[in-house]
């Protein structure tokens, strides 16, 4: 099986809940965790993982990015396919 991580940037968490509902509605995917950025002028994005097979991630993110597209901001959606394993250990890091 080919694994992809999906990544979700949104502003706000109204906007990350709509994502996230999108995304696990439009194919089999699985919630990984969210990551909270406080930016300029304090506003907070919210960058979802999600992960699965690499077609069901990236139906799952377009769904997640045109969803939220209807209601707020998306700054940024993409798809990893079959990212190295490194990544995983890169992100444990950066979260502590």
């Amino acid at each position: 099986m080919n694994r992809a991580l999906g990544l979700i940037e949104v502003l706000g968490l109204t906007a990350a809940m709509t994502a996230l509902d999108a995304a696990i509605k439009a194919a089999d995917v699985t919630f990984l965790g969210k990551e909270k950025v406080i930016g300029v002028g304090k506003a907070i994005s919210l960058t979802l993982r999600i992960e699965g097979e690499v077609a069901a991630v990236q139906a799952a993110v377009d769904a997640a990015a045109a969803a939220v597209r209807n209601i707020g901001t998306v700054f940024s959606a993409r798809v990893i396919a079959r990212p190295d394993a490194e990544l995983s250990e890169l992100w444990r890091r950066l979260e502590g």
